[in-house]
């Protein structure tokens, strides 16, 4: 097994409590400005922006350092008819499905439908897989561990790199991704783990109203 090499920790900066406690403040007040967005305007995105959230993205911790993600940025048109397809197929068998409808339900007051046309509006789908082994020079497998919480983690700053951009986003999971695979022309050992669809909102948009949870109630101080 390989040494892990160290170096010292240089880039940390230290802040005064003060300090601490605005940049805290405000990055919470910039958070709680974003939405989920299902009206998406065609308007292109710089391609550098995407690169830049992408490169955020890969700072994310993971288990020993695997980083068992891939985001395939899809912009071309053709492909992404071609998943929009997909997607309303399954959803379709989804949304009419007996054992589905009380999810069906739930997700009725948010507007979601078997239609997908932001699937195909939005000048951006990153579709992020879930890398469920490596593979070595030699074709052996090489183990990952914690993928699914590490994967999470990634999509999360992504989320939030999106935002602080100056985009909207919206996190889509058809009931059934390995089609993505077909699409994408993924290898099987990487699983589909969400279309994070992002761009400009459309001048018409709307979003539901929701409230989040209070800081007493999803928070435990021992």
């Amino acid at each position: 097994m390989k040494k892990a090499q160290y170096t010292a920790l240089t880039d940390y900066r230290r802040l005064t409590v003060s300090e601490m406690k605005k940049r805290a403040s405000a990055f919470y007040s910039e958070m709680a400005r974003r939405r989920t967005v299902r009206d998406f305007s065609d308007e292109p995105v710089e391609r550098d922006i995407i690169e830049n959230c992408l490169r955020a993205a890969s700072t994310a911790p993971s288990g020993a350092n695997r980083q068992p993600w891939t985001f395939v940025a899809v912009s071309d048109p053709v492909v992404k008819k071609q998943i929009r397809e997909g997607a309303e197929k399954v959803e379709e068998a989804f949304y009419s499905g007996e054992g589905t409808r009380g999810w069906v339900r739930d997700l009725k007051h948010l507007g979601t439908a078997p239609r997908k046309p932001f699937l195909e509006k939005a000048p951006y789908l990153i579709v992020i897989f879930s890398q469920l082994y490596g593979l070595l020079p030699d074709g052996e497998k090489q183990k990952y561990y914690y993928v699914l919480e590490s994967v999470g983690i990634a999509t999360g700053v992504l989320i939030t790199a999106l935002h602080h951009a100056g985009l909207v986003s919206l996190t889509y999971t058809p009931a059934n991704m390995r089609f993505l695979n077909r699409v994408l022309s993924r290898p099987k050992r990487e699983k589909p783990f969400m279309i994070l669809v992002t761009g400009y909102p459309a001048e018409n948009a709307r979003v539901p109203l929701l409230e989040k949870k209070a800081l007493g109630d999803i928070a435990v101080f021992v």
